[in-house]
This record gives C-alpha cells, sequence and structure tokens, in this order.
C-alpha cells in the first residue's frame, strides 16, 4: 500500500477539529467557484461578452475539466494518501484563481476556469472519504451535513465579498477593474488553507470494513454494474437535476435582480448572499439531522424521500421567485426556495455513503461530482442562458427563463429519486 495513515483510533474530538478544516477549503472552493456569478455585468462589459460566453465560463468550462479530472483523481485518492492529493488541489486552484483575474482575453480566462475545476476535483472526493473514516456510520448524515454547509457559506460570501469589493475597487479609482482584483484576492487566499490542510492527520483507510485495501478497477467496475450502483446511480441523478436548479439560480439570480430592478452588484451580493448563506447551511443542516432521525426509526430510504419531498415542494416557487414584481418579493420568496434545493441537493452524501463501501468512496463521490458537474453546473446556467438569448431573444427575460428552467429539473429529480426507491432499498440490504 502506497498510502500513510496515522494508526490511532476515531475520536469524536479531532474528527471535529478535521471537519472544520475540511468546511474551510469548501467555503474557500465555492468562493473561488461562484464570485464570477456576481462579475458578469463587469465581465460583459470589459471584454464584450453574451451571456451564453458568460454561461460557458459559469458552467462547461469549469464543469467538464471539474469532471474529467474527478475520476482518476477519485481513484487517485482510493490508493493515495488522501490529504496529500487534498492539499495540492487547493493549492493549485487557488493559483488558477488569481489567474483568471490577470487574464488579457476571453480565451485565457476560459483556460482559467478550466484550472480552477480541475483542482477543485479533489475536494468532495477526499472530504467524503475522509467523513467516511473520521465518523461513526451513524453520524455520517450529520457530518456530510456540516461539510455541505460550506458550499453556501463560500457562495454567499462570494457575493457579499465579491459586491463589496467591486464597489470599494471601484469608488477608490483604482487602476485595476474590480473584477480582476476580486479574482486575485480569493486566489491568494488559497495557498495558506493549502497548508492547513496538510497538517491534518490521515486517518485508518475503511475502519468500518473488513478490506481497508483499494479494489482493482475490474472490482470497481462489477460493484458499479450491480444493484448498488444502480442504486448510486440513481441518487447521483436525482441529486444533479436538484443542483441544475441550484446552479441556474446562483448564476443567473443576481443578474436578474440587477437588469430588472437596477440594484447595485453589492446591494444584491449582500442581499443575495445572506439568503445563501442562511437558507442554504439550514437547509444542509436539516437534511442532515432529518435522514440520521429517518434512518434510526426504521425508514430505510428516508434520504431519498427527504430529497424527492423537498424537490416537490422547491417548484411553484421555483415557478414564481425569478417573475416577481419587486425585489422585496423575489428576496422573500428566494429564501424557502434556497432552503428547499440546498435540502434536496444535501440528502445525496450520506445516501450514499450507505450503500458504499469505504474502499470505493473515492471513486464513488468522484462519481457524484462528475454527475452534478455534467448536468447540474454544466447545463443549469447554459440552459438559462439559451433560453434568454436563443427562445425569448431579450437579456431582460432572463427572470423569465429561470422560471422555466429551474421547474422542470425539479420535477424531474422528484421523480426520479421516488422510482428509484426499490433499487436503493435492496442495495441497502446488500450494500457489497
Amino acid at each position: 500500500m502506497s498510502w500513510a495513515v496515522q494508526q490511532r483510533p476515531r475520536t469524536a474530538l479531532y474528527a471535529g477539529y478535521a471537519l472544520a478544516v475540511l468546511v474551510v477549503a469548501y467555503v474557500l472552493a465555492f468562493v473561488d467557484r461562484q464570485i464570477l456569478n456576481l462579475l458578469v455585468e463587469p465581465l460583459k462589459h470589459d471584454l464584450s461578452l453574451s451571456d451564453l460566453q458568460i454561461s460557458l465560463l459559469q458552467g462547461p468550462a469549469f464543469a467538464l475539466f471539474l469532471s474529467l479530472g474527478g475520476l482518476p483523481i477519485g481513484r487517485l485518492i482510493d490508493r493515495k494518501r488522501r490529504i496529500t492529493v487534498l492539499s495540492i488541489g487547493i493549492a493549485s486552484w487557488s493559483v488558477a484563481a488569481a489567474a483568471c483575474g490577470l487574464a488579457p482575453t476571453y480565451p485565457v480566462l476560459l483556460l482559467c476556469r478550466i484550472g480552477v475545476g480541475v483542482g477543485e476535483a479533489s475536494m468532495t472526493p477526499s472530504a467524503y472519504s475522509l467523513i467516511g473514516d473520521w465518523f461513526t456510520r451513524q453520524r455520517q448524515g450529520l457530518a456530510a451535513g456540516v461539510y455541505s454547509m460550506g458550499a453556501y457559506l463560500g457562495s454567499g460570501l462570494a457575493l457579499i465579498g465579491g459586491g463589496a469589493l467591486v464597489a470599494r475597487v471601484h469608488a477608490s479609482a483604482n487602476s485595476i477593474p474590480g473584477w480582476r482584483f476580486a479574482f486575485l484576492a480569493v486566489g491568494a487566499i488559497g495557498l495558506p488553507i493549502a497548508l492547513w490542510v496538510a497538517t491534518l492527520r490521515e486517518p485508518v483507510r475503511g475502519l468500518d470494513a473488513a478490506r481497508p485495501d483499494a479494489p482493482s478497477w475490474p472490482e470497481a467496475v462489477a460493484w458499479f454494474k450491480g444493484p448498488s450502483g444502480l442504486a448510486a446511480g440513481v441518487v447521483n441523478l436525482s441529486v444533479a437535476l436538484a443542483a441544475m436548479a441550484s446552479y441556474a439560480l446562483s448564476a443567473w439570480i443576481p443578474s436578474t435582480l440587477i437588469r430588472t430592478f437596477h440594484l447595485s452588484p453589492k446591494q444584491v451580493g449582500m442581499a443575495f448572499g445572506l439568503t445563501v448563506v442562511t437558507a442554504g447551511m439550514a437547509g444542509t443542516f436539516s437534511t442532515g439531522l432529518l435522514g440520521d432521525a429517518l434512518r434510526r426509526r426504521g425508514i430505510r430510504d428516508g434520504r431519498l424521500l427527504a430529497l424527492a419531498g423537498a424537490s416537490i415542494l422547491a417548484t411553484p416557487l421555483a415557478v414564481l421567485a425569478p417573475v416577481a414584481a419587486n425585489p422585496r418579493l423575489v428576496m422573500t420568496m428566494l429564501w424557502p426556495l434556497v432552503f428547499l434545493i440546498t435540502f434536496a441537493v444535501g440528502s445525496g452524501p450520506a445516501s450514499l455513503q450507505d450503500i458504499t463501501p469505504g474502499r470505493l468512496r473515492g471513486v464513488q463521490h468522484a462519481i457524484a461530482v462528475l454527475a452534478v458537474a455534467l448536468l447540474g453546473l454544466g447545463l443549469g446556467p447554459p440552459l438559462v442562458a439559451i433560453v434568454t438569448d436563443l427562445v425569448l431573444h431579450d437579456e431582460m427575460q432572463v427572470g423569465r427563463a429561470l422560471s422555466i428552467v429551474m421547474p422542470v429539473a425539479l420535477v424531474l429529480s422528484a421523480a426520479s429519486a421516488i422510482l428509484g426507491r426499490t433499487a436503493y432499498r435492496k442495495a441497502l440490504l446488500d450494500p457489497s
């Protein structure tokens, strides 16, 4: 075996500390990923870009290489020292994020966003593999929920901090455009965090498994072709469709508010950022607690039912919120919408932990990232731009485009979860 481990028993205190460090790193990942959403208007102006070009930066350019990098990195995570893989990944995406601020042209900016995607491919597979060994099975939902809160804390901070940075740089008449300064600032934060992550102890791999060694490729493929693999596919599809609505919302609601109601980036960043932080964290924390409670009560597929229910409840809000008559009403409806969508997305990781052997968690969560990246991030923002530019033919109708794309994604998410319940229950009975 080529990974190094600390031969120590699992302790709640150290597990809590290590989880906190992972949350900080995940916050950074989403700040780097999502700050672009508040910089759409200055980017369009400075580089003469269309909504469709912007959507490629938000979605496919990032998502495709996040996905492509995920599988080999997931395999690396199952075979090598996970802490090392993750710390190198954090340093890599931070350098790429800073480079976005120096990009002179759109193609260079596109390449830099690809670099951020490749680096971030190490984050979630490493984290869930580590969480699986730091926490007992009975605490997987809570631990996964706490970790997932980092995504919404990071997204919210990107909006709040990005808006404030752009406004401050603009007010100071600095020669550096605000969007460039924002990219440089968030990239610079990453290197100290990479060093901090590198100080964590590698846990004993597969503490709950009979065999802690990494499986061969044929063994991994055989697992994914079996009943458990089918169940994992159901979870991944349902989560990815809910994530499509989430990424579409986070990518285009700032521009909707700016274009429709003539709000400033700072106003939008503060209002929507606080919504994302509070509602997103509440949603992911709640789904972890509820999922664990349902499991304790003997409802084996409770996490999947919670996912479907949240997607169904979010659908009418997804129709109404983007086209509401005033910004106050938009923000009022956005809080429960963000809560429910994040509740649905947050049900996925613990659902996968329940049916995945510890030896396969790196590859499994890499596949989950691939599904969310390709369907959620890769299609969510571009579909809104396509409807806006090619169907409605009016960039002022971006809110209407959101109210079309999001509900369809949420209904499909709920349907896939409900239809997949039988396969999931069978996988829980036989997780091999």
